[in-house]
């Protein structure tokens, strides 16, 4: 598994999904698929998100870092 970071290239709003991807080995658009369907639900998936994107360093910064 890769180390959980936003990356700079693919991402569409905030790079969370593309992330959480390519952590788990699966597409983004799957991700984004499940993402979008879990909103149907109750819950505070868009807060979290919101969260994620703020608390998930940006891949070129965890690159500049090492």
């Amino acid at each position: 598994m890769t180390a959980l970071a936003r990356p700079t290239n693919g991402r569409m709003i905030g790079g969370v999904c593309a992330a959480l991807a390519r952590r788990f080995g699966t597409s983004a658009t799957t991700m984004r698929v499940i993402f979008l369907l879990s909103c149907l639900l109750p819950g505070p998936q868009f807060l979290l998100y919101i969260a994620l994107w703020i608390l998930l360093p940006s891949e070129d910064k965890t690159r500049t870092a090492w």
